[in-house]
């Protein structure tokens, strides 16, 4: 039989309109409605307006993980999909934990809520997305600068750095890239940086009770599969200031036996990265209620 794996995408993969569909769906309604409370505004709302505003770190977030887990709900619960694997990209993570049943969807939301505040308000870095880039160039020149990160290594020809705004200059002039894209955010994130807001949000993810997961998850900052709740909430604490090893996630599905990756969310930022990384490895893309199923 067959391994398959649901992984979740994270910010930067928000599209307005992404709620389509899903509002008219039981689970659908259920989470709209719980989120609204919660989050006191409409994620229905933001999703159908503007793209500056929900692509605002505040917003996206919590967006994206309600949205993520409605799909989870109407693949798992409706569909009879039982991933064998996990993973989730920087804030899919959470996603990836909901579907494991490590925390229930309100758990989720507030955490989310809090991470989307805290990254919202932070200040003075800065991220840059290269493409086709000189990797033996990019390793040397982060080797010198202690104040920049590769913050998401998604492929070996597809990255993202993050530091202090200079400190990121000296290294873009260093490193022949075909593309090199600023990124609209707020902060340095996945960085050292986000050193004060991850001390924040540890304080709220203590509160927080996790159960073992019941898929094993891989989580960005350690790839290798794991279900101890403990584990789990310690690599989590983690993912704030540490890269996204989303490439070396990919390996280790593959190295798993995953033969079929199914990316949960809007989009395909992630069945794109693993065409590039681990070819033979067949692809879904689930965005919206009519076409769960694969």
């Amino acid at each position: 039989m067959s391994k398959f794996a649901f992984v979740f995408p994270g910010q930067g993969s928000q599209t307005v309109g992404m709620e389509t569909d899903l509002a008219d769906t039981a689970f659908g309604k259920e989470k709209f409605q719980q989120a609204e409370k919660i989050l006191g505004w409409s994620v229905l709302n933001v999703c159908r307006q503007d793209e500056e505003n929900l692509s605002r770190t505040l917003y996206t977030q919590p967006c994206l993980y309600v949205i993520e887990c409605i799909l989870t709900d109407l693949l798992i619960e409706q569909g009879g999909y039982f991933p064998q694997y996990v993973a989730g990209h920087s804030l899919g993570e959470y996603s990836a934990l909901y579907a494991a049943r490590v925390f229930g969807f309100e758990a989720g939301l507030r955490l989310v809520q809090k991470r989307a505040e805290l990254m919202d308000a932070a200040a003075g870095g800065k991220m840059v997305a290269l493409m086709k880039f000189d990797r033996a160039q990019l390793d040397e020149a982060l080797e010198k600068n202690s104040d920049v990160v590769l913050a998401n290594d998604n492929s070996l020809q597809q990255g993202v750095i993050s530091g202090a705004p200079e400190a990121v200059d000296a290294v873009l002039s260093e490193v022949k890239a075909k593309r090199a894209v600023p990124l609209k955010v707020s902060g340095a994130f996945h960085s050292p940086l986000m050193g004060t807001a991850a001390e924040q949000f540890q304080q709220v993810l203590n509160n927080v009770s996790f159960g073992e997961a019941i898929i094993p998850v891989l989580s960005n900052v350690n790839p290798i599969p794991a279900v101890d709740a403990a584990k789990l909430k310690n690599r989590l604490i983690d993912q704030m200031t540490n890269p996204v090893r989303w490439r070396e996630t990919l390996l280790q599905l593959a190295e798993e036996g995953v033969s079929q990756l199914v990316e949960v969310g809007p989009g395909n930022v992630l069945t794109g990265l693993c065409k590039r990384t681990c070819p033979d490895i067949q692809l879904h893309n689930i965005d919206r209620a009519q076409n769960c199923k694969f």
